[in-house]
């Protein structure tokens, strides 16, 4: 039955017409390769996001694991225990405790979580018009978790707060 809707005339030039067309488009990507190659050399010399990004981030990590020495600071626990204080931060709790197993599965100290987490609590809330702020801060509370608490707020908590009996 398929032999005979093949040998209409219809179907057999639409078919050649397709089978053409995949031809063509298979050969645009060729071509748009063998073109001026200036415009790439100009795009690599000013920098691919994604690269510095990448870079970015080992940097951060080597960073890290310079300033705190033993599992805390190997990449895997950083990475991971760093998305579980966000994650934990946002109330994603489902979220956080599968991230929590594979930092656990990987030997990474639990109490750092915990001491990061009480750090980036401790400083209260954040600016919702700064999204950056929350990565920020866990990263701070991650290679510090005893750091302070922000100027802001330490002068905030030394107001008076309700009424006084006179």
């Amino acid at each position: 039955m398929l032999l005979r809707v093949l040998r209409k005339p219809a179907v057999l030039a639409f078919a050649s017409v397709l089978y053409g067309a995949s031809l063509c488009s298979a050969s645009f990507p060729a071509f748009a390769q063998s073109g001026d190659q200036s415009g790439e050399k100009a795009r690599n010399q000013a920098g691919d996001p994604q690269k510095d990004n990448a870079s970015r981030r080992a940097a951060e990590l080597a960073d890290v694991a310079a300033r705190l020495p033993g599992p805390a600071g190997q990449p895997e626990c950083v990475w991971l225990g760093r998305r579980v204080v966000n994650l934990l931060w946002r109330d994603d709790l489902d979220t956080a405790f599968r991230h929590l197993d594979l930092y656990d599965r990987f030997g990474c100290p639990g109490g750092h979580i915990q001491a990061t987490f009480r750090c980036v609590v401790r400083q209260g809330p954040l600016d919702p018009k700064a999204p950056e702020s929350l990565a920020a801060r866990v990263h701070a509370c991650w290679i510090d978790p005893a750091i302070e608490t922000t100027p802001a707020a330490a002068t905030n908590s030394g107001a008076p707060t309700g009424t006084t009996t006179q």
